[in-house]
C-alpha cells in the first residue's frame, strides 16, 4: 500500500512540475513580473527554468532517471528560493499577489524539497537469475 501511495504521489509531483514548466511558456508575462530585479536575463531565465521543470518532471516519471530527477528538482527548488524570499521581503513590488501568498510560498518550498527528496534513491529492480 505504501508503495502505491508513493508511486501515485510521484506521478502527481511530476505532473505538477510539467504543468508549472509549461506555464513558463504560456504565461511568460506573469513569470517575468515576479523576477527579482537583481537577476539578469529575465526572459532567458524564465524559459530555462520552464524547460528544466518540464524535463525534470518527465524524468521523474521514468524509473531509470527518477533518482537524477529528484536531485535536479531539489537543486532547482533551492535555486529559486532566494527569489521567493525577495518577493516576501518586498511585497509592494508584487501588488497582484496577496502578501500572505508570498509568505506561504516559503514553507511550501521546503515541503516541495522534502517531497522531491523522497524520490532520491534509485529504484531497485529485481535481478534476473542467470541460467546455466
Amino acid at each position: 500500500m505504501k508503495n502505491k501511495v508513493k508511486e501515485g504521489l510521484r506521478y502527481l509531483f511530476a505532473l505538477l512540475f510539467i504543468f508549472a514548466g509549461t506555464k513558463h511558456f504560456t504565461s511568460t508575462e506573469f513569470f517575468l513580473s515576479i523576477m527579482p530585479p537583481y537577476l539578469p536575463w529575465h526572459l532567458a531565465l524564465v524559459y530555462i527554468s520552464g524547460v528544466a521543470e518540464i524535463a525534470l518532471g518527465v524524468m521523474l516519471l521514468i524509473p531509470k532517471y527518477q533518482h537524477w530527477a529528484a536531485w535536479g528538482l531539489i537543486a532547482l527548488l533551492v535555486a529559486v528560493f532566494p527569489a521567493n524570499i525577495h518577493m516576501a521581503m518586498y511585497p509592494e513590488n508584487y501588488p497582484n499577489m496577496p502578501t500572505m501568498a508570498l509568505y506561504i510560498r516559503l514553507p511550501i518550498q521546503g515541503l516541495l524539497i522534502l517531497w522531491a527528496a523522497w524520490y532520491r534513491k534509485p529504484k531497485s529492480f529485481p535481478r534476473r537469475e542467470e541460467s546455466s
